[in-house]
């Protein structure tokens, strides 16, 4: 083990003399992270819709709507409510932008609720807020649907008393409600995402700097002195592909405590992600190292390297979470490390704890292990003698 040791060392200095190392094991993929999340951070994490409202009625209809229904939302942190105390204050606030729509309950709301022609919601929407304007219109509709609902149910009892339906209504099931994922079900937050998305991508770049030295050594004349010293052929593989699991399990950990200090990250429980992170390594040295074996130049084996790590990493969704595609993609980026990597971690964020990360770190080592076989035979022809 003292010579695997010693050769590990001996290529690990030499590779930390080289500052591209470093770019592509951190700099590069905290910086794509740090861009990914801000681009696409806010569009998966969209802020809550801000309305304002204003009651002219004052009646037990219209103070169940404000209270119960944007209530509820605003509690679930889905809107914003401003309220105001006229019609054309609300209708001023939505002109301007400073909401995305206004709630104007009119006069004669709660009273008009069992007449036969009741008055309605009015909704005055932002011009540049489509969607918060078409959410505003929904949750109206909504409300009037549970109005009209308790009104036949009130009527069938003889009365159209506002405060019954007012009852009526708050005995009902709200019409909106929000509710969370189980926890079992629950996924990556965009930011936890980005970061291990280009963890993963770039871990295929960074672990190639160990594995190819054998091909640099055989450049540089320096392998037949490795083949002449008195020691064991195969450490001289296990040396490579040691250097190559060094590298990536350092470079994967200061991504993962940079991104949880810097852009606040949640990867989820630490020894479930230390499993990932170390069988992760283990599959993309074993794939590099194959892909390496095929290559008989340093120019090959980069070039060939930095194709197979795009193409899975597209497919295993490090740009675009293809999970969400379903059908034949889906199943397809199982195929790859990139998505069973990002799915170990989807599985930490709920509340299995670390065993949660097992299958997928599993299915990680497995790739490792077969690809990493078809390396050792076709790298075993640069030890022969």
């Amino acid at each position: 083990m003292k010579p695997v040791l010693l050769l590990v060392g001996k290529d690990l200095r030499e590779r930390l003399r080289d500052r591209s190392l470093l770019l592509f094991a951190i700099v590069v993929p905290l910086v794509l992270a740090f861009v990914y999340n801000l681009v696409l951070g806010k569009a998966s994490d969209p802020d809550p819709f801000h309305y304002a409202v204003v009651d002219l009625d004052g009646g037990p209809v219209a103070a169940a709507f404000v209270d119960q229904v944007l209530g509820g939302l605003a509690e679930n942190d889905v809107v914003r409510i401003r309220r105001v105390a006229s019609a054309d204050a609300a209708r001023a606030l939505a002109r301007d932008g400073d909401v995305d729509a206004a709630f104007v309950l009119p006069a004669g709301f709660s009273s008009g609720v069992g007449s036969p022609t009741p008055v309605g919601i009015d909704v005055v929407g932002n011009v540049d807020a489509p969607t918060g304007t078409q959410v505003a219109a929904a949750i109206a509709a909504a409300y009037a649907a549970e109005l009209n609902a308790a009104r036949v149910a009130v009527a069938a009892a003889g009365t159209s008393d506002p405060e019954a339906v007012a009852r009526a209504v708050s005995a009902r099931p709200a019409p909106l409600s929000v509710a969370g994922a189980p926890a079992t079900m629950k996924v990556l937050d965009s930011t936890t995402y980005m970061a291990a998305a280009m963890a993963i991508l770039f871990l295929f770049f960074s672990v190639q700097a160990g594995v190819s030295t054998l091909i640099d050594e055989r450049t540089a004349g320096t392998l037949p002195r490795l083949l002449a010293l008195p020691i064991p052929r195969w450490s001289i593989l296990a040396s490579k592909a040691l250097t190559s699991v060094v590298i990536g399990v350092a470079g994967t950990a200061v991504l993962v405590l940079a991104t949880s200090v810097l852009m606040g990250a949640d990867w989820g429980n630490p020894f479930g992600v230390a499993l990932l992170v170390v069988a992760g390594v283990l599959a993309a040295t074993g794939i590099t190292a194959a892909v390496v074996a095929t290559a008989r130049t340093a120019e090959q084996a980069g070039s060939r390297q930095a194709v197979v790590a795009i193409l899975l990493g597209m497919l295993g969704g490090v740009f675009f979470p293809v999970s969400q595609l379903g059908g034949t993609v889906t199943a397809l980026s199982l195929l790859t490390p990139h998505a069973w990597f990002l799915r170990g971690l989807g599985d930490l964020a709920g509340e299995g704890g670390a065993l949660a990360a097992l299958p997928a770190a599993a299915v990680l080592t497995a790739f490792g292990l077969v690809t990493g076989g078809v390396a050792l035979v076709g790298l075993r022809r640069e030890v022969r003698t």
